[in-house]
């Protein structure tokens, strides 16, 4: 929807969502199999890109109090009732006073930029200094509220976003368990995807990403490990950036391994992440990877040129393709489109690690015990647990509300494991960086003379399963994650109404250039579509 087109309500009826004639949100008016789904509430925000909510704003058209009333009241109506989507476990108290001073800011013409005003709701992992609780989904830290912004808090608030609030997570980011079920957390309970409600929403930056599809936020920030930005991004049919290790402070975020963790933004189009991007990279002092660089991600407009993929070499990684017939088919529509916008395709290329068999997932044992210990550590003394072993007894005692569905075999994977300065961790971790670096993603780039690489991101949403937990049908998340280089996924199309993204990775600190060719692409194929919440998928289309 174009603000341009569709004035925003004004007066005090504005700060009512309303009934409104008509529903371009696409929500089902279907029924559920437990209930009736009902009707999202159509509001001005509905789709709004970043661009349009600033314009409407710097037209005096709306203001900052009146945007974070009306997410709030979707919140209410979509997240709270209606399809029930539970993808935000608390939203911010000061959310209104926060607007009201950027309102008087604008009024005496100081804009902080092109996030002033701009609500965005943050996953809860990431801390806040406020009235909100950090707690990675997790009831031993039910009661953390941390004593300063993390360093992406911080930045976002400079720039002028108002935080709106925390969105649910897998719990523990995804790792705690063999069998999982991604979207769930003891805090907040199981995340649905909006396009069909009996789907998995993909983890861990489930609730970030389904928030920003079904418009509860202008744009969200989720975290990755490995996939938590990329696969809820793909599966929810929205943007995600997940950028190279380094670009974006990791000091005040929950970690789960240091070695690849970083925060990213998820939003409905490529310029609203870039834009979101621009405001949470930089270096900060509190975290030393990111004071290695001096040209941190820039938001330029002239990056965002729809024939920005002509004369580009682009390499497709074939191994990432055959673990799904139609998202292959999608796949090979979405390569006509690079074709077709001017990029030469170097076909059948492999982007895969060979021997490097437990590596990356020791890796990931090593660091989480060493960095939730560091963390724990950290958090008030009242708090029941102040180490992973300690964690990991707060499980169990609190086992009907911690695990009723699955356990924590990763937690008590990682307690047997040493320390950081064990021989068997430095060589799996130099093992895996050479396998995805120099001799991946950094051999391609060279070998080929390529610009990017393409892969589908991931297949269509799964049927939630708590009792046997995940099933998901692939992936290209790990050599990106592993590398720690920057991977941006795109709406590419849809199996059976649900929606699949492409993924374009590229070496260390090429955003920039991924970014260009991930608007192109998407200015080309104009595929992205918003929810309906229906109550399942359409297998008959």
């Amino acid at each position: 929807m174009k603000l341009q087109r569709r004035r925003f309500l004004q007066g005090a009826a504005a700060s009512t969502l309303g009934a409104v004639a008509g529903n371009t949100s696409g929500a089902s008016q279907e029924g559920q199999a437990n209930g009736s789904v009902g009707k999202a509430p159509q509001t001005p925000i509905v789709e709004a890109s970043i661009g349009e909510l600033q314009q409407s704003m710097a037209r005096g058209e709306t203001t900052a109090r009146q945007l974070v009333e009306w997410y709030l009241e979707r919140i209410d109506a979509v997240d709270r009732a209606g399809p029930k989507l539970r993808s935000v476990v608390e939203v911010n108290p000061q959310a209104l006073e926060i607007a009201e001073r950027l309102d008087t800011e604008r009024r005496e013409g100081k804009i902080r930029g092109p996030l002033h005003g701009i609500p965005i709701l943050i996953k809860d992992n990431i801390e806040t200094g406020d009235r909100m609780r950090t707690t990675a989904g997790s009831l031993a830290l039910s009661d953390w509220r941390a004593p300063r912004d993390s360093g992406v808090a911080a930045r976002l608030r400079k720039a002028g976003a108002i935080i709106l609030g925390k969105t649910n997570l897998s719990e523990w980011a995804n790792f705690r368990s063999t069998r999982s079920t991604s979207g769930w957390s003891g805090r907040g309970g199981l995340t649905r995807n909006p396009y069909a409600l009996d789907r998995n929403p993909c983890g861990s930056s489930s609730g970030s990403a389904v928030a920003a599809a079904a418009s509860l936020c202008a744009a969200a920030v989720g975290t990755e490990t490995n996939g938590s930005i990329v696969c809820p991004s793909s599966i929810n049919g929205v943007v995600g950036i997940k950028p190279t290790l380094g670009q974006v402070s990791r000091a005040g975020i929950i970690p789960l391994a240091h070695s690849q963790d970083t925060a990213g933004p998820i939003a409905r189009t490529v310029a609203d992440a870039a834009l979101l991007l621009a405001a949470m990279a930089g270096p900060d002092p509190r975290d030393a990877v990111t004071t290695r660089r001096s040209d941190h991600y820039t938001f330029d407009p002239g990056q965002l040129d729809p024939q920005a993929l002509h004369g580009r070499k682009i390499g497709v990684a074939r191994n990432f393709f055959g673990f799904h017939e139609r998202v292959d088919a999608v796949m090979e529509k979405a390569l006509g489109v690079l074709t077709r916008a001017g990029a030469k395709l170097v076909e059948e290329l492999e982007l895969r690690a060979k021997g490097l068999g437990r590596a990356g997932f020791d890796v990931l044992l090593y660091e989480f015990k060493a960095d939730i210990n560091a963390y724990l550590k950290g958090v008030a003394p009242e708090l029941p647990a102040h180490s992973l072993e300690e964690l990991i007894e707060f499980n169990r005692e609190h086992a009907e509300q911690e695990m009723p569905f699955f356990g924590q075999e990763l937690f008590e994977m990682a307690q047997e494991k040493g320390g950081l300065e064990e021989p068997a961790y430095q060589e799996a971790l130099a093992k895996m960086r050479r396998a995805y670096r120099e001799e991946g993603i950094d051999k391609l780039i060279t070998e080929h003379r390529l610009d990017c690489i393409v892969a589908p991101t991931t297949g269509p949403a799964w049927v939630t399963d708590l009792i046997h937990g995940d099933h998901g049908s692939g992936g290209s998340s790990s050599p990106a994650a592993r590398a720690g280089y920057p991977n941006i996924t795109v709406p590419m199309g849809y199996v059976f109404g649900l929606p699949v993204g492409i993924s374009f990775i590229g070496p260390a600190f090429s955003e920039p250039k991924l970014v260009s060719f991930a608007y192109a692409f998407e200015q080309a194929i104009q595929v992205r579509h918003p929810p309906r919440f229906l109550p399942t998928a359409e297998l008959g289309t």
